[in-house]
C-alpha cells in the first residue's frame, strides 16, 4: 500500500506561514508617500512607485506586470524617474542609482505617517548613493 504526501499550497512560497494571497492595500501609506520628496532627486510632486522585483532577503516575491506589489513596497519618485524605472530592467535601474529600494520601502512602511523620519531615511539613501 502506497502513501501520497501532498504538500501545503504554501510549501514553496517565500513566507510559508502566510496564507494570504490577496494584495495588501494601504491607501493611508500611499497618501503618506505622496507627501515625501523623491528618493532619487529630492524634488516634490511624487508618485508612490511600486518596486516589482523580488528578493528573498526581504521576503518579497517578484510581481508580474499584470499585478502590483503590496503597498508596503513603494518609494516616492517623480514621474520622470518612475517612468525610467519601469522602462528598463528594474534591478539594473536601482543598481545604477546605488540605492536599495526594498530597504527604503521597508523602512518607510515601518515609520509610515512620520514625515521627519521619512525625510531622514530618504536623505540617507541619497547620501549613500554618492559615496
Amino acid at each position: 500500500m502506497g502513501f501520497r504526501f501532498l504538500p501545503p499550497k504554501t510549501a514553496f512560497s517565500l513566507d510559508p506561514s502566510s496564507k494570504v494571497t490577496k494584495k495588501m492595500k494601504d491607501e493611508g501609506h500611499l497618501a503618506f508617500v505622496r507627501k515625501l520628496p523623491c528618493l532619487i532627486t529630492g524634488r516634490y510632486g511624487v508618485d508612490p512607485c511600486h518596486v516589482r522585483y523580488g528578493d528573498p532577503v526581504y521576503r518579497k516575491p517578484k510581481t508580474g506586470k499584470a499585478r502590483k506589489p503590496d503597498d508596503c513596497w513603494v518609494v516616492p519618485m517623480i514621474r520622470e524617474e518612475h517612468d525610467k524605472q519601469h522602462g528598463m530592467s528594474e534591478p539594473l535601474f536601482w543598481k545604477q542609482q546605488g540605492i536599495d529600494p526594498l530597504a527604503v520601502a521597508r523602512d518607510l512602511y515601518a515609520i509610515s505617517g512620520d514625515e521627519e523620519a521619512a525625510k531622514r531615511i530618504l536623505t540617507a539613501a541619497r547620501v549613500r548613493k554618492r559615496i
